[in-house]
C-alpha cells in the first residue's frame, strides 16, 4: 500500500509557523512515520527541541518541496507569506490553515498556477480528534487527496463545496472548541451556585462534557435522540432544558448570535 505521505517525505515539507496548529500537525506527521529530516520549519520561536529532534530548523528549505504549510496567524500572514512565495511552482502544494485568508488572497501571491488548498482545522487536533474542512482551487484539485492525508494525521476530514462555506466553517468547527469550553466553565459555575466546592464542580462538569462527547461520536443515534433519552417527562432534565431551549432566551439564539459573529469575522480578516 502506498505511504500517503510519501511525497512529503521524498520531496520535503516546509512548515511555516509552529504555534499550537502547526505543532499539533507537526506531532501528528512524525508520529505517522515522516521523517524528521524531511520537515524544515520556519518559525523564529520554534520549539527548542524540534532541531535535536531532526527536524531542520529556520535553514534554507528544499528548493522543490512537496508542500508547504501555512500556519501562522492570518493577521501575520502578509508579512511571513514572502519568505516561502519563491518556492512555488506546480508540482508543490500550498496548504493554508490561516482563518480567513482566501485562495484569491493566495493566487495574488503565488500565482494562479501555485496548487493550493485552504483548510480549517480545530484544537482537538492536538490529541489526533480534530476535524478539518477543505476547499482548493482550480490547480490545486488534484492535490486534494495529498492534503486530506497530512491532515488526517490530526482528525477527520470533510471537502467543502464551494470556499464561501468556509467562513461558517470557521465559526462552528474552529471556534466551536472555545465554546465547549465556555460551556465546562459555565456548568461549573452553576454547580458552584447551587452549593457545591469549585473542585468538584468542575470536576463533574468536565467528565461531563467530556463524556457525553463520547457517547455522541460513539453512538449511531442523533444528538436529539440521545437528549431525548436523557430527559424523563416532568424531571429535572426537562425543567432545565425549558430553559436552555427557550427560542428567545435560550442556548439556540445564543448560539446563533455567536456563530454569526464569529462568521462575519471571519469575511472581515478576509478582506
Amino acid at each position: 500500500m502506498t505511504d500517503p505521505l510519501a511525497p512529503a517525505a521524498a520531496r520535503g515539507l516546509v512548515l511555516l509557523g509552529c504555534g499550537k496548529m502547526g505543532g499539533a500537525m507537526l506531532e501528528g506527521w512524525l508520529a505517522g512515520g515522516l521523517p524528521a529530516s524531511a520537515v524544515s520549519v520556519i518559525d523564529p520561536n520554534a520549539p527548542a527541541d524540534l532541531a535535536g529532534r531532526g527536524v531542520v530548523v529556520n535553514a534554507a528549505p528544499p528548493a522543490s518541496p512537496a508542500v508547504v504549510v501555512l500556519a501562522v496567524k492570518p493577521q501575520t500572514m502578509d508579512a511571513a507569506l514572502p519568505t516561502v512565495a519563491p518556492l512555488a511552482g506546480p508540482e508543490t502544494l500550498f496548504l493554508s490553515v490561516a482563518a480567513g485568508k482566501t485562495l484569491a488572497y493566495f493566487e495574488a501571491a503565488l500565482g494562479r498556477s501555485a496548487p493550493i488548498v485552504r483548510a480549517m482545522p480545530n484544537t482537538p487536533a492536538a490529541v489526533g480528534r480534530g476535524i478539518t474542512a477543505l476547499i482548493a482551487n482550480a490547480a490545486g484539485e488534484a492535490f486534494l487527496t495529498f492534503a486530506e492525508a497530512l491532515l488526517s494525521a490530526v482528525g477527520e476530514t470533510v471537502r467543502l463545496e464551494a470556499e464561501a462555506q468556509m467562513d461558517a466553517v470557521t465559526a462552528l468547527s474552529g471556534g466551536g472548541p472555545a465554546y465547549v469550553f465556555h460551556l465546562i466553565e459555565a456548568m461549573a459555575a452553576a454547580g458552584e451556585a447551587e452549593g457545591l466546592s469549585p473542585d468538584l464542580a468542575m470536576r463533574l462538569a468536565r467528565a461531563t462534557v467530556t463524556g457525553s462527547g463520547e457517547l455522541a461520536r460513539r453512538s449511531p443515534e442523533t444528538a436529539e435522540a440521545l437528549r431525548v433519552a436523557v430527559t424523563s417527562p416532568g424531571g429535572t432534565t426537562a425543567e432545565a432544558l425549558k430553559v436552555l431551549m427557550d427560542a428567545e432566551t435560550g442556548l439556540p439564539p445564543i448560539m446563533r448570535r455567536a456563530v454569526a459573529a464569529a462568521a462575519a469575522r471571519s469575511r472581515a480578516l478576509g478582506g
